[in-house]
């Protein structure tokens, strides 16, 4: 029985209720010759079990109030039992559907929680969603839940400033987290909390200005963005190097074209750690190209030589269709993936 069924019940039973009251108000002006008025009002009390205030005159129409009052009771005890079951039907659903989102949440493995789901934070969930990576919302804000909801995500309904609320979101489990809220005080907070819980996460912070941005730096956040500086830069590259600009979008945005950046990272497992570019013959073997080298020091070799040793600990920024990266992860893969 579906909640549509119960609504359909509630209103049969309030259909029927107008109809004994209806029914009754002609019976008793029939049968006591009182006005419309007076015999309406004696089938409401009737009818509603609060009671009258004089026995009707007649043994009819005593005979036909002992049987409105039977009917009244019926009628009563059906609608109530209708409104407790829509109320149970709701709160059980609703607690259901809330355990079973916990549940999802909390089997995730490596997923990312985007704290602040407002203009910024709705735009890294896009990207999230079309690279195909798994995230939580973590939002207090009514409209914001509304949107995850609407958009079938994974959410928490709560503050990042709350540990507790941090933790439900998988924080001991993420790959990173983006600090996104529109309180710089709030952003703060929260990178200082997570940072404390996880010194080994991935988190990215946003700030509204560079006095923010240094103190969000010295509370742990790995990188800093500031929306209207970073709004007014791509804008100004835009004017000065508008094709530039555009490959650079094309090829570092998910879902786009097929020509795409990634980063791989030489582990300690990785058979081919301590081998040049050219000894791996990457591109000749993958199709894909490296274009830079971000060594283990965090220096960048951005024209990355032939000869250039992959040491333990290198990140390899390259370029390639989806296809040729794919090949290019599994010939860094670590031995015991290759292995399995």
């Amino acid at each position: 029985m579906d909640q549509s069924f119960s609504i359909r019940r509630f209103g049969l039973a309030v259909a029927v209720l107008s109809a004994v009251i209806g029914a009754g108000s002609i019976v008793f002006h029939e049968i006591t010759s009182e006005s419309w008025v007076a015999s309406f009002y004696r089938s409401v009390v009737t009818t509603t079990l609060t009671g009258i205030d004089s026995r009707p005159p007649g043994d009819a129409a005593q005979i036909f109030t002992i049987v409105q009052l039977i009917a009244g009771v019926a009628i009563f005890a059906y609608v109530a039992g209708t409104i407790v079951e829509l109320i149970a039907r709701g709160v059980l659903e609703g607690a259901w559907a809330e355990r079973r989102r916990r549940h999802v949440i909390e089997r995730l493995r490596d997923h990312y929680i985007i704290c602040g789901y407002g203009r910024v934070g709705s735009r890294v969930a896009e990207e999230f969603r079309a690279a195909g990576v798994e995230f939580v919302v973590l939002d207090f804000t009514e409209e914001a839940l509304e949107l995850a909801r609407e958009q079938g995500l994974h959410y928490i309904e709560g503050s990042g400033t709350n540990d507790e609320d941090l933790e439900a979101a998988g924080l001991e489990r993420a790959r990173g987290l983006v600090v996104s809220s529109d309180s710089d005080v709030d952003n703060l907070y929260i990178v200082l909390s997570a940072r404390s819980e996880r010194p080994d996460l991935q988190i990215v912070a946003r700030a509204s200005s560079i006095d923010v941005a240094r103190k969000l730096e010295r509370a742990g956040a790995d990188r800093v963005v500031q929306p209207y500086t970073t709004a007014g830069e791509e804008m100004a590259k835009l004017m000065l190097k508008p094709q530039v600009t555009a490959f650079l979008e094309m090829v570092t945005t998910h879902g786009g074209p097929e020509l795409s950046f990634e980063e791989i990272e030489v582990t300690a497992s990785c058979p081919q750690a301590g081998r040049t570019i050219r000894e791996l013959r990457v591109r000749a073997e993958t199709g894909a190209l490296i274009v830079a080298l971000r060594k283990g020091d965090g220096t960048f070799d951005t024209t990355p030589d032939p000869d250039a040793l992959l040491e333990v600990g290198d990140v390899m920024i390259a370029m390639g269709t989806e296809r040729e990266l794919q090949a290019l992860e599994e010939l860094f893969a670590p031995r015991e993936a290759v292995a399995g």
